[in-house]
């Protein structure tokens, strides 16, 4: 028997089995009646498989089969022709809820954009054979990109990725009837992001000279703060601060390493100050699923959120405004979470004026924990676990020394060298003849 699942598009879909192996296809229908009728045929023929009287082929798409009394004997019909920007607003369309995280969500839009505006919006999806994909990634490389440089090749891959994601979806609907034609796709090179460095490091790199302010502004982008550094913005916040909530968020982020999505959703019952720990909930570590991690709260960043949480405004939003603030700027009469582009704003309006506007976002405080955690020798695991799942590619970019640990772990190798090579010109004979009194 087959039995019908609504998905949260609202569209019907039929799901049964064949012997241990389970089928499911939309029916393109929200109609209850017209879904019931389509899951009814679908019995009919079901028992007549059984029966021995229809015989499933080896080749058969089953549910096809079965919803057309098995006439396999017609001449096969090719997917409707489908052009491209039909084919992104249907993919929108019948994306569910929040199946996708609104940051991702609003990428993809733009990826969507940039692939009509090179394939056409009239293209037709059937035809896309691998030149064409080729072709568009020899476009889109001559295009401009950030701070006067052409597109970066991750910035394309991004939009293939979009691409392929859409077209898979197509082909579970029979729009297309063969798998994306990406193999053997050239891309061009891309350059290793250079590790994060400490403002002293990138002043010293500044006053050499001969950078453009293209390469100036990549420079701080690869900033991460000492802990002195991270307590003098903390303070500096603290003390100019426009908000109350932002002084503990400013805590929040520089002890946790938390994005700023994560402390947007973060609730008030995400917080636990007897065992000093806090819940993060994620939404892209895992595709399709929303996960949380836990974090450690230093005994500063618990001081700061018993303070905050005591003359906490209300509602369950562990980051907001004042009641009183929302129903003046937009006149909502209940507490709702910052948004993203309020919180970018507060960040660069709290440190206008200072040596710390230079702060690209609130990232930087992601990766300077990165970066301190693995100077004080912290586990890397534990470090992942903090943060939540970094690529091979970022670790890299963090897992490294303070400069003053380097020279002291240089010093300490040399300086064990020069003791040897005292001792044997002391001596007067090679040194792997006496005992070595430093091994």
């Amino acid at each position: 028997m087959s039995w019908l699942e609504r998905h949260r598009s609202g569209f019907y879909h039929v799901a049964f089995r064949v012997g241990t192996t389970r089928f499911k296809r939309s029916l393109n229908t929200k109609d209850r009646r017209k879904a019931e009728g389509m899951a009814g045929r679908i019995d009919e023929n079901l028992e007549l498989v059984e029966r021995g009287r229809l015989i499933l082929p080896n080749d058969a798409d089953v549910v096809a089969f079965l919803l057309t009394d098995g006439k396999l004997n017609e001449q096969p019909q090719s997917p409707r022709s489908t052009i491209l920007k039909s084919l992104f607003d249907d993919y929108l369309h019948h994306l569910g809820g929040n199946s996708i995280e609104g940051s991702t969500l609003y990428g993809m839009k733009i990826h969507m954009k940039h692939l009509k505006e090179c394939l056409g919006a009239n293209f037709r999806i059937q035809e896309l054979q691998f030149d064409h994909l080729q072709d568009y990634i020899h476009r889109r490389s001559q295009d401009n990109g950030l701070r006067g440089r052409t597109l970066s090749a991750t910035t394309i891959k991004k939009e293939m990725v979009t691409l392929k994601a859409i077209w898979t979806w197509a082909l579970r609907r029979g729009l297309v009837n063969r798998p994306f034609p990406n193999e053997g796709l050239r891309y061009p090179k891309t350059t290793e992001r250079p590790a994060f460095q400490t403002w002293a490091e990138i002043e010293r790199r500044l006053q050499r000279g001969g950078l453009t302010p293209e390469k100036q502004a990549d420079l701080w982008d690869c900033l991460f703060l000492t802990l002195p550094e991270i307590d003098q913005v903390l303070e500096h916040v603290r003390v100019h601060a426009r908000y109350r909530f932002l002084h503990p968020m400013f805590v929040f982020a520089a002890h946790t390493g938390a994005r700023r999505s994560e402390m947007i959703r973060s609730q008030v019952d995400d917080i636990d100050l007897v065992s000093r720990t806090a819940v993060l909930r994620e939404k892209k570590r895992v595709p399709g699923k929303c996960t949380t991690r836990t974090v450690p709260l230093s005994p500063l960043l618990v001081q700061v959120l018993q303070e905050w949480l005591a003359a906490h405004p209300g509602g369950s939003w562990t980051f907001c405004h004042e009641l009183s603030h929302l129903e003046a700027r937009s006149g909502k009469r209940e507490h709702a979470p910052l948004t993203e582009d309020e919180t970018h704003d507060h960040f660069k309006r709290v440190l206008a004026g200072s040596k710390w506007s230079r702060l690209r976002g609130w990232h930087t405080f992601r990766h300077s924990m990165c970066s301190n955690a693995a100077a004080a020798g912290v586990d890397q695991r534990i470090i992942n676990g903090w943060v939540g799942h970094q690529t091979e590619e970022m670790v890299r970019r963090y897992r490294h020394l303070i400069p003053n640990q380097q020279q002291e772990a240089i010093q300490l190798i040399f300086r064990r060298a020069s003791a040897n090579l005292r001792y044997e010109t002391i001596v007067g004979m090679p040194l792997s003849k006496v005992e070595n009194p430093f091994s």
